[in-house]
C-alpha cells in the first residue's frame, strides 16, 4: 500500500469513529447502511463532491479529519460526514422535505432535513452513492418513527398542519377549503403533489415547490382516517 492510500485508510477510519460517537451521543441505535461520496473526483463529480463539503462545512463544529465524505443510515437517524463536520438528524425529531435543486448534473432531486442542532442540510441526489435507495429508506424511516405520535395527538383533537395542507380526526383542508373524511375518496401522492379525489373529482392541494413538510407523515394519516372513515359506515 502507498502512503497516500495508507493516509486515506487511516484517515477513513478516524472519520468512522467521530461519526460512530457522534451517533452514541444522539443515541441512533444500529448502523444500518453507508452510502460513501463518489470516488472519482473528476469533471462534475468534483463538483458534486465539492457541494458535500460545502453543505456539511456550514457552522462546523465536530472535526472530522479528511476521511472520505460519508452518509451512514441507523436505525433511529442519520449521520452526514465530511469537510469537517458530522452533522446528525433523528427520525422522529426531524422536518423532511422534497426539494428540486442546481447541481453539477443539473437540476436534481434533493432531502432537506433538520438535524439535532435544528439546522438545515440537504442531501442531493448524487452527493452519496445510490441515492434512490437513501432516499426512499430515509422518508420511510422519518414517517415511521412520527407517525404514532400524529395519530396520538389527532386522536386529542390537535390540529396538524403540513405546508399548505392541515387535518384533523374529522376532516382535511387547505386555505380556504376544507373536506369532512367521509366525503374524501382517496388521497394520492402524485409527482409530489397531494391530491384529494372527492364527489368523483381530483383537487391538488400543495405541491414539492410549497415545502409540503413530512409529506410521507401526511399521506399516511390519511390513509388511515380514510380507511376509518369506510370502515365505519
Amino acid at each position: 500500500m502507498s502512503d497516500g492510500s495508507h493516509r486515506e485508510g487511516r484517515a477513513d477510519e478516524l472519520l468512522l469513529a467521530k461519526v460512530s460517537e457522534a451517533a452514541g451521543r444522539a443515541r441512533l441505535g444500529r448502523r444500518r447502511a453507508t452510502y460513501p461520496a463518489p470516488v472519482a473526483e473528476t469533471g462534475v463529480w468534483r463538483a458534486a463532491v465539492a457541494g458535500v463539503r460545502r453543505l456539511l462545512r456550514a457552522g462546523g463544529r465536530s472535526g472530522t479529519g479528511t476521511g472520505r465524505a460519508r452518509l451512514d443510515l441507523y436505525e433511529h437517524g442519520l449521520t452526514a460526514a465530511g469537510a469537517g463536520r458530522i452533522r446528525v438528524v433523528r427520525y422522529d425529531t426531524t422536518v423532511v422535505r422534497r426539494r428540486r435543486v442546481l447541481s453539477p448534473q443539473g437540476i436534481v432531486r434533493a432531502l432537506e432535513l433538520v438535524d439535532v442542532d435544528d439546522e438545515r442540510i440537504v442531501l442531493r441526489c448524487g452527493d452519496f452513492a445510490r441515492a434512490e435507495v437513501w432516499g426512499a429508506e430515509i422518508r420511510r424511516a422519518v414517517t415511521a418513527a412520527q407517525l404514532p405520535r400524529a395519530l396520538a395527538a389527532l386522536a386529542e383533537g390537535a390540529r396538524l398542519d403540513f405546508g399548505p395542507v392541515w387535518i384533523t380526526r374529522d376532516e382535511i383542508g387547505s386555505r380556504g377549503t376544507s373536506l369532512r373524511w367521509a366525503r374524501v375518496q382517496r388521497i394520492e401522492v402524485l409527482n409530489g403533489s397531494v391530491a384529494v379525489r372527492s364527489a368523483d373529482r381530483w383537487q391538488v392541494w400543495g405541491t414539492v415547490a410549497s415545502g409540503i413538510p413530512n409529506l410521507g407523515v401526511l399521506h399516511a394519516l390519511a390513509e388511515r382516517l380514510t380507511a376509518a372513515e369506510r370502515d365505519e359506515g
